[in-house]
């Protein structure tokens, strides 16, 4: 998406400046993940948003290359040139153009008729006038030369009717590329017609060279039309298929099993979900995909291909500090409690700090965090100027907030489920792909963010936060001194915001930092020359929190 931003600035009357600034963004539709109902029923997918046309593509190559060969089957036509090569007892090389007559004159032979000769056939032809001259000592080499420049006009349901010029020779699927392809939402790939003084002279199904890649080669001629007519039946298919599109098919209905052909179903799915749209009343089949022979679809029904499996088992890995396995396949439902009863601890295993993570929880903080990014890219981009040194204090923030947000679309969330030390964290039921890591006893402290120099430190009963910032170097001077965050080893986290030396909540400014915590300082934001601190911060602690990572602005 391309966001102009311009600010016209006005005072006294007078226009006194203007900036536009140019920010080319590409939004990503964010699609928040559904939590399931229950883990029993159809994986069905919803559509929300009409799917591209099978075929919809076809044409992009075509605009990168032009076709000029002659096949064999090429009829020579007025206005083509051949080049001839004679030897022996009659010498000559010239290249020669097929008249109104569809003649070539060949000197010291006469005319040689070659109008709707094929080309495979060229040198036959001439060959057999020449014998009749020269029966002895006289070797020819005839070919075509160049084919008759054609102009057509390109009508219908395409993206730019108009005349384009080309070869006779060439594709139909040339000069629909070259008027923009076939208008995906009302065109039809089935139904492209060649016409000619008036009459159809051939018809073209463009799905056949699409999915066999044969399509009928048609010798084209100046002044012939070629017509998209309008799209015919449509079914649309989503969810577990190779190809989520629609698919046009010819008259009022199309076989289930064709229609899935065309599509690719996944080896996963195991049931279709049919909507049909025809009647007032919307209607839904469902039905497993090995009963979908002698179905049939009509104009607008909606495809769901879905996988209806009851779950049996699922594999759970562990990291870190064990002596078991590394993978455990596990039957569905069980929990935490479950899993450790077959974990072999070791002594240096810090069981009480066991992390878990999930893959589904990732992707929905990476969602979130989108949305946030696209308000504060949005707000950002939206801003008001009153004068013209603010509008350049606009631009500049501007820039500097679309860099950070440039930044914080690569960091990828951990998705961790925070366990803490809660009393029911045992009965957590594990997902499929879930990851478990147990720490070690570890007596270190790390100490990340805006320090001098990151690094991890030997724990020291009543050191401050204080104290390992200053043995860390101290902090930056992007770093904001009031905010802090602490990780710890299972997976919790504590803000920590300063006010005169005091803690928010009104205790001194005095934390009990343990063993294995990691110390993230957050970088600072310039209030007083960066609008939406706020909103800014706000992303930062997003990020710090579901990634670990503190990204500077």
């Amino acid at each position: 998406m391309i966001f102009m931003l311009q600010r016209m600035v006005k005072t006294t009357g007078m226009l006194v400046a203007a900036y536009t600034l140019t920010i080319t963004t590409a939004y990503a539709q964010v699609t928040m993940p559904a939590e399931p109902a229950n883990n029993n029923g159809p994986d069905l997918v919803t559509t929300a948003t009409r799917h591209p046309v099978f075929g919809q593509n076809l044409f992009t190559g075509f605009r990168q290359a032009q076709f000029k060969g002659f096949n064999p089957e090429y009829r020579l036509a007025i206005g083509d040139k051949i080049t001839l090569q004679m030897w022996g007892a009659y010498e000559v090389a010239v290249d020669l153009a097929i008249d109104a007559q569809g003649n070539v004159f060949i000197p010291q032979v006469g005319p040689v008729q070659l109008q709707g000769v094929a080309n495979k056939d060229l040198n036959t032809v001439i060959e057999k006038k020449v014998r009749s001259v020269y029966q002895n000592n006289v070797n020819l080499y005839a070919s075509l030369n160049a084919a008759e420049p054609v102009k057509l006009f390109v009508t219908g349901f395409v993206q730019s009717p108009g005349l384009y010029g080309g070869f006779a020779s060439d594709s139909v699927l040339a000069f629909l590329a070259k008027a923009g392809g076939i208008r995906s939402e009302s065109g039809s790939y089935l139904n492209v017609e060649l016409k000619r003084n008036g009459k159809t002279r051939a018809h073209f199904n463009l799905y056949d060279f699409l999915l066999t890649g044969s399509i009928t080669q048609v010798q084209l001629h100046d002044g012939d039309t070629l017509v998209v007519n309008a799209r015919q039946s449509t079914a649309m298919f989503s969810g577990l298929v190779e190809n989520p599109v629609q698919v046009e098919f010819d008259g009022s209905r199309i076989l289930l099993e064709d229609a899935l052909e065309m599509v690719g179903p996944m080896p996963s799915a195991t049931h279709v979900r049919i909507a049909r749209n025809q009647t007032a009343k919307r209607n839904v089949e469902y039905l497993p995909l090995s009963q979908a022979r002698g179905i049939y679809l009509e104009d607008g029904d909606e495809v769901s291909v879905v996988a209806d499996k009851m779950p049996g088992t699922i594999s759970v890995s562990v990291e870190g500090e064990h002596g078991g396995q590394a993978v455990y396949i596990l039957p569905y439902g069980s929990t935490i409690k479950d899993l450790m009863s077959r974990i072999q601890a070791t002594p240096r295993s810090n069981l009480a700090a066991m992390q878990l993570f999930r893959e589904e929880v990732a992707a929905r903080q990476k969602a979130m965090l989108e949305v946030s990014l696209q308000q504060l890219e949005q707000s950002a981009l939206s801003a008001r100027s009153k004068s013209v040194g603010e509008a350049q204090l606009r631009k500049s923030d501007a820039e500097a907030i679309l860099q950070f947000v440039q930044r914080a679309r690569q960091v990828q969330p951990r998705g961790q489920v925070l366990l803490g030390q809660s009393s029911a964290r045992m009965e957590v039921m594990l997902k499929d792909q879930d990851r478990i890591v147990i720490p070690n006893n570890t007596v270190l402290v790390q100490v990340h963010g805006e320090v001098m120099f990151p690094n991890a430190m030997v724990f020291s009963e009543g050191k401050t936060i204080a104290d390992y910032v200053n043995s860390a170097g101290g902090y930056s001077q992007k770093a904001d001194q009031s905010r802090v965050l602490v990780l710890h080893t299972d997976g919790t986290i504590t803000r920590i915001e300063y006010k005169d030396g005091w803690l928010s909540g009104g205790r001194l400014a005095k934390y009990d930092v343990k063993p294995g915590d990691e110390i993230l300082v957050m970088p600072q934001i310039d209030d007083k020359t960066m609008q939406y601190t706020s909103d800014i911060m706000e992303v930062v602690y997003q990020v710090a929190m579901s990634a670990a990572v503190v990204l500077k602005l």
